[in-house]
């Protein structure tokens, strides 16, 4: 199976922000820089996430939301510095001391859940120290009916602003951010289903809080670290897939001060189980630092999901399979009238596409797959109602 080199750029500094699919590549970018608040879109913790890789830092303060007007001044030896947390993406910093893991568990962090009438009312006042050492404070007033409500100014109160959007503007994706500097908030995310990986810079533990540039995990992708065994000999079975969202992280990588260079790990692979649900064996290769923000990696299809997966959206099958001759039979068993059939050679990379019509549940249709190669593909059978996909072996 071919192992296909790629390299993603984050740019100087890694001031951009690259959303990646195994499947189609780069599907997303923009600026690190141009969000400071980030809101969750679906669950109930209604997660708030603070952009500390920019400068950003956040205080859980004393203060409760009544007296607001109250808190005029720093005061941050008393208070106590909080983070995103770097393993979900549900706990900003703002979910700080929330008990949503547990059964009966009403505390946001930022406020508390209501199970009579299902609204979120904030409780807290929290401080923001920005990079420029200038200070400001930020409640989260409520999330009522899907419209997030919350005021924050200076420090002193002044250049105060009341803030609002419902998330039904911000449908299929992860989250909703905002911007202090424009007082808007922005949709900046692929559609949530179209990427597999973030590469960003965040903050992590290393182990006190520190910026590092690293790669995150989509939610309902998983993943597991192999170390000790040499790359080509590293195996994803019988191992145990994760949904921390950095299992890839960032320590893939470190800095060798006296050659003056990033170095990687020696002996560490990836896999990386995809939104579809094929797994990937990813192999990073070199990492060029906030010169450039190249993160290099070879990534290889070692095993497609299985015909039948993802039903619910409809089935697929190939007959025969492997294929000879050149000609491949599609079973197709889909709640659409019409498909986009492409298929992916075992590199990711696409390799054919055409669409078929007249489908009335049970149909069978030919495809010609005479200009491929001999080997094992990928089959994606997208409709407006969902995916199927399958295996196509070619002799």
């Amino acid at each position: 199976m071919a192992q296909t080199p790629v390299t993603v750029s984050t740019g100087a500094a890694n001031a951009e922000q690259i959303w990646y699919s195994l499947l189609n590549g780069e599907v997303g970018a923009a600026a690190l820089a141009e969000w400071d608040l980030a809101f969750e879109m679906t669950g109930l913790t209604a997660g708030i996430r603070v952009n500390t890789a920019k400068g950003l830092t956040v205080y859980r303060t004393d203060v409760g939301i009544d007296d607001w007007d109250a808190l005029t001044a720093p005061d941050e030896a008393s208070w106590t510095a909080i983070y995103n947390d770097p393993t979900r993406w549900d706990f900003g910093a703002l979910n700080d001391g929330n008990n949503m893991d547990q059964p009966d568990g009403l505390d946001l962090g930022w406020g508390l859940y209501n199970m009579g009438n299902h609204q979120m009312i904030g409780n807290r006042v929290f401080a923001i120290k920005k990079a420029d050492e200038t200070w400001m404070k930020l409640r989260i007033n409520s999330v009522i009916s899907g419209v997030f409500s919350f005021t924050y100014a200076n420090i002193d109160g002044s250049d105060s602003h009341d803030a609002s959007f419902n998330k039904t503007a911000f449908a299929d994706k992860n989250f909703a951010y905002w911007s202090f500097s424009s007082h808007t908030a922005l949709d900046r995310e692929p559609l949530n289903t179209s990427w597999d990986l973030l590469f960003t810079k965040y903050t992590d533990f290393v182990p006190t809080a520190y910026n590092v540039a690293g790669v995150l995990q989509n939610r309902l992708v998983t993943a597991m670290q192999v170390d000790g065994v040499p790359n080509d000999q590293a195996q994803w079975s019988p191992g145990q897939m994760t949904s921390d969202m950095n299992v890839l992280g960032a320590d893939w990588k470190r800095y060798d001060f006296a050659a003056g260079a990033y170095v990687i790990a020696p002996d560490t692979t990836y896999f990386v189980k995809d939104r579809p649900g094929n797994i990937w064996k990813i192999i990073f290769t070199g990492y060029g630092g906030g010169a450039n923000g190249n993160m290099s990696f070879t990534q290889e299809l070692v095993s497609s999901v299985g015909v039948g997966e993802q039903a619910a959206h409809g089935q697929v099958a190939v007959y025969p399979n492997p294929v000879a001759g050149g000609r491949a039979t599609l079973v197709l068993d889909l709640p659409a009238a019409r498909a986009s059939v492409r298929v992916f050679n075992n590199a990711g990379q696409q390799v054919m596409e055409t669409s078929v019509d007249g489908l009335r549940g049970l149909t069978i249709r030919e495809l010609d797959v005479r200009q491929l190669s001999p080997g094992l593909y990928v089959l994606r059978v997208e409709t407006p109602g969902g995916l199927a996909t399958g295996k196509l072996v070619i002799e």
